[in-house]
């Protein structure tokens, strides 16, 4: 029964979280070049010339076709000014359309549609082909996936379902140009599409491969930095310390005032080197020299060492924080809660955080989903965002917050998922095993 229940919630917020997105962009608006911009107004103006002269020409005009050897039917075509006015107008609609194509794909299509679904059968070739150039269109240059998806089989459907779904006779003189041409077309982007996967894997290798040498040659600086810092903090205070307790353990019964004096100094040795210490643990959790600390290290910087350390119980303040910042997030618990080892509560509350954390720096104006899933074998964090512009501190990001968060659940073998989703925005999950009550 919690089963099929936790499925049915699961099915409902994924149904929520589809029509929620369908009207999201998954990217910036697009960009047209002038360039892009005058080709698609001559392809309006070739179309619609063409197309207005067809509809003028074959006004009044009455169509023999045979469908049988000897049996032929007449194919009546709009007369009278009337419907020369009609066709003219269908063909300037549908094709003047098309000079926004790029800029407005689902509107563009949606009135070609309207005006295909118009167009007599006998004059098909009116609307037609700028019905084609809007299906293309859309499919290519839409920012709205989901709702384009949607669109396009309703959209051809609507114009292959309709009494006027007669495929228009095409000249003979065409057919060859009808092979051709996109024959052509298809090699050409077919050797394009190539080149630029080469030298797209080209540079991802080469990036990869500087990546991994700065990611190194960090390493290697962190290290001996950490090591400078540790071989000053401690060589100095320890030694100290050692002398001063050796010094109070002689003198301890001939001379207790001064063996209490050596103690104090041995104290105060150890509380210099705890503050030391502290320091260089600071230096450790900075993210970047220029980027303040957050609110919750800024927190342990203030001398709550004593507190314990956050966990799953925590994650209603965590969401709260993050919403007062701007940032709306739904939070979801799923099954049954059971004990969680304090080590992996911590895992899973810094997976939420730093995740809330790069969708507020990378997706401003973004909407967040944390679910929680308890399983009898796994505990399954996952936050998602819808997408949204890059923030103010979007530039500062380094990518060593995930590479932290992988290490952190490696310790509990657990796994980090992350990646661009299909419906636009960013997903992160961790699976982390739960051991056998």
């Amino acid at each position: 029964m919690t089963s099929a229940r936790t499925t049915w919630e699961r099915l409902r917020t994924l149904a929520r979280e589809a029509v929620r997105d369908a009207w999201i962009p998954a990217g910036p608006p697009l960009r047209l070049s002038r360039r892009a911009w005058r080709f698609d107004v001559l392809v309006a103006l070739v179309l619609g010339v063409v197309t207005v002269y067809y509809g003028i020409d074959n006004a009044n005009n009455i169509v023999v076709r045979e469908i049988a050897p000897g049996v032929t039917y007449v194919v009546p075509r709009p007369s009278g000014p009337g419907g020369l006015a009609f066709m003219v107008t269908l063909a300037a609609v549908a094709s003047g359309a098309l000079a926004l194509r790029r800029s407005f794909p689902l509107t563009v299509l949606c009135v070609v549609t309207a005006a295909t679904l118009a167009t007599p059968q006998s004059v098909l070739r009116l609307t037609l082909y700028a019905f084609v150039i809007a299906v293309y269109s859309a499919a290519v240059y839409s920012p709205y996936r989901l709702a384009t998806l949607a669109a396009l089989p309703v959209s051809v459907l609507l114009v292959g379902t309709s009494g006027n779904s007669v495929t228009p006779v095409v000249p003979n003189e065409y057919i060859v140009l009808l092979i051709l041409v996109p024959m052509a077309g298809a090699a050409l982007g077919l050797r394009t599409w190539k080149l630029r996967t080469d030298e797209g894997r080209a540079r991802l290798s080469a990036l990869e491969r500087e990546q991994a040498e700065a990611l190194r040659r960090a390493v290697e600086h962190e290290r001996a930095r950490i090591a400078r810092e540790l071989h000053d903090v401690v060589t100095h205070n320890v030694s100290v310390m050692v002398i001063q307790a050796g010094a109070a353990r002689k003198i301890m019964k001939t001379d207790p005032e001064e063996a209490a004096e050596a103690l104090f100094a041995v104290e105060a040795g150890g509380r210099a080197a705890m503050t030391e210490l502290r320091h260089v643990m600071g230096l450790l959790t900075m993210t970047d020299e220029d980027e303040p600390a957050s609110e919750d290290e800024d927190l342990a910087d203030s001398g709550a060492e004593l507190t314990p350390q956050p966990g799953l119980d925590q994650l209603d303040t965590l969401v709260g924080r993050v919403r007062d910042a701007g940032l709306p997030v739904e939070l979801t618990m799923t099954g049954p809660p059971c004990e969680i080892p304090p080590g992996v509560g911590l895992a899973a509350y810094r997976v939420v955080q730093e995740a809330l954390t790069n969708t507020v720096k990378h997706a401003s104006g973004a909407t967040a989903c944390v679910t929680v899933e308890y399983g009898p074998q796994r505990l399954r964090v996952e936050v998602t965002d819808t997408g949204g512009r890059p923030g103010t501190g979007a530039a500062t990001g380094n990518g060593r917050g995930l590479i932290g968060l992988r290490e952190r659940l490696a310790v509990y073998d657990g796994t980090l998922s992350t990646g661009r989703r299909l419906t636009g925005g960013y997903r992160v999950e961790a699976l982390i095993p739960l051991e056998a009550p």
